[in-house]
């Protein structure tokens, strides 16, 4: 993974020798902070690291600020077009700023958020989507990807040119080969860290596999600092996305990943409810190593195919068999199978 700069979003590292973290936005009223705080518990529960909030008006920086102090996880404030709410944000307490410095203004007005995050030490991210790109590079005969770029570079630019250099940046589409596209050509023209994401992926079914095709492919190339998965759906999904895929990329090295064959007509039981149940008593363990459990549905499936699970079941005509590595270690009825996979699991 190309080194970035490091900077910091309340306790969290970004960049640096910093894993990459996980992000999600609170879809709920900001002008209710009691709701607003409860989704933000709800995420911090399921694994989330960092939380962006939108103050889209000044009756939301009130309870942006009451929220701020009393959050468990450090709070973006997600700003657009109003470059007094940025500076509300910033005296409220935000942690990091979002903005967009294409649609936020004068650059003198972006020269006074710059000034204000840098006397707080807070860090911008500038973020910028194909959707909201000027009009001087959405008329420019490049790719998308170049554009999003060309916008990019230009705002970081303007940025060091008044000293202020703790800048993340995001590049995002709808379109997963614009978004990895662009990501990968901003990874190769600068060094400041990486918020990656597919802007307005869709619902839980097609936003997950977009997102884990985009920034899963990205994370593979080792491009990437911090990401938010999303999703029309809950945010608590997101969280359970963006774990998935930092799992299964290998930026983490903690959690349970879950093999389990499709099935075939030689399984013999009702495999597919029973690895949903398993899915679902697994998902309340959270282990700080990463285990590896397969559940399969015959003998050919079984400790043959698995054999690298760190623990695994698999299924005769008449029984199902618990082995470790390979090695078959208990025989148990189908019936029970799966609460004694979890229970074993728990205790590993």
């Amino acid at each position: 993974m190309k080194n970035k700069r490091e900077l910091f979003i309340g306790n969290v590292g970004i960049g640096g020798t910093h894993r990459v973290s996980i992000q999600s936005m609170t879809s709920t009223n900001t002008c209710d902070w009691e709701a607003t705080l409860k989704q933000i518990h709800a995420l911090e529960k399921e694994g989330c690291e960092i939380i962006r909030i939108a103050v889209p008006s000044n009756d939301a920086l009130f309870s942006f600020a009451k929220i701020v102090k009393e959050s468990p996880l450090p709070v973006v404030a997600d700003i657009h077009f109003d470059a007094s709410l940025a500076l509300g944000s910033i005296d409220a307490g935000a942690d990091a700023i979002r903005i967009n410095p294409g649609n936020i203004g004068s650059k003198e007005k972006v020269k006074e958020i710059l000034k204000a995050a840098s006397n707080r030490h807070i860090p911008i991210r500038i973020g910028v989507n194909s959707g909201s790109i000027e009009k001087k590079y959405l008329s420019a005969d490049l790719s998308m990807a170049e554009k999003m770029t060309a916008s990019v570079l230009d705002k970081i630019k303007f940025f060091e040119e008044n000293n202020f250099f703790d800048i993340k940046i995001s590049l995002k589409s709808s379109n997963v080969t614009e978004t990895v596209s662009a990501y990968r050509l901003m990874n190769d023209a600068c060094d400041y860290p990486l918020h990656l994401g597919v802007t307005e992926a869709g619902t839980f079914f097609s936003g997950s596999i977009k997102s884990a095709i985009g920034i899963g492919s990205l994370l593979i190339d080792g491009i990437g600092n911090t990401i938010r998965v999303s999703l029309t759906d809950n945010p608590v999904e997101e969280i359970k996305v963006a774990k998935e895929i930092l799992k299964v990329t290998g930026m983490r090295n903690e959690g349970i990943e879950l093999i389990s064959c499709p099935t075939c007509s030689r399984t013999s039981v009702d495999l597919i409810p029973m690895v949903k149940e398993a899915e679902k008593l697994l998902a309340a363990l959270h282990p700080n190593k990463k285990i590896t459990a397969a559940i399969m549905g015959c003998e050919v499936n079984g400790p043959g195919e698995a054999k690298e699970a760190d623990i695994g079941l698999a299924f005769s005509q008449k029984h199902g068999f618990i082995f470790k590595k390979g090695i078959m270690i208990e025989k148990v009825e189908p019936s029970h199978a799966i609460n004694r996979l979890v229970e074993l699991i728990g205790q590993m």
